[in-house]
């Protein structure tokens, strides 16, 4: 399992499109969190980093599909999936290595994006940032991580076409996110339903955490998720 983790990792930064996506990623947060006035963290009044956490999410929507895309994708196109399946592994430590490989990567991301927290704390007259909704909106970050990595393998382990996989992975990242909040909305639906169809996306948990609230349900949810993704995916290879 950690062969194919090192593997994954080393696969990413041995490519253009690795450093080309980690480039894309800093310059676009820096772009949003620093330069445009509607979303800039040094614009918004006081020490806080909530613009940074509503908007990052859907940076990763893009980011991490480009990360996993290639997972099981490329092993199909080349032919290397049937000599992995030759190696002494079973199905579940193929596809968890693969996971932690690309989780590897994109918390290794999100690790310098600390340097926000610090810079706003240095940067505030007085009171300084809330440090537990912060720390529990990290939290959150790392494991919507958990869980969009867990959807991108799923997806790439359908296909062979890796941009196939990566609009796959967008979309349902996308979906998972926010769309249980769109569909709450929609008229004719009872009034009592929105709570419970929020509840089944991701923004709903993750809000939670932001407020510095770690309640059980919210790891629950991000864990089954991510487990069930990666079922999804253990299956899918299983059947070829």
């Amino acid at each position: 399992m950690w062969m194919i983790c090192k593997k994954e990792w080393w696969q990413f930064f041995s490519s253009l499109t690795g450093y080309l996506a980690l480039a894309a990623f800093y310059l676009l947060n820096a772009l949003l969190f620093f330069v445009f006035p509607a979303t800039s963290l040094l614009d918004f009044g006081y020490a806080t980093l909530t613009p940074f956490f509503r908007w990052v999410p859907f940076v990763l929507v893009v980011f991490i599909p480009v990360i996993t895309m290639r997972s099981f994708s490329d092993e199909y196109k080349s032919g290397s999936f049937e000599l992995l399946r030759t190696l002494p592994i079973s199905s579940y430590q193929l596809v968890a290595g693969k996971f932690l490989g690309s989780l590897l990567i994109v918390w290794a991301a999100l690790l310098p994006t600390i340097l926000y927290a610090f810079t706003l704390q240095k940067l505030s007259i007085t009171g300084g940032i809330d440090l537990g909704g912060t720390l529990g909106s990290y939290i959150g970050l790392l494991l919507l991580g958990a869980v969009f990595t867990a959807v991108g393998i799923a997806a790439s382990s359908f296909t062979a076409n890796t941009v196939v996989a990566f609009l796959i992975g967008v979309l349902i990242c996308l979906f998972l996110y926010s769309g249980f909040d769109s569909v709450s909305q929609l008229p004719g639906l009872p009034v009592e339903s929105e709570y419970y169809l929020q509840m089944l996306g991701i923004r709903f948990h993750a809000g939670a955490m932001s407020r510095g609230v770690l309640d059980s349900r919210d790891l629950f949810y991000f864990v089954g998720l991510t487990f069930l993704m990666l079922f999804i995916a253990r299956r899918q290879i299983q059947l070829r």
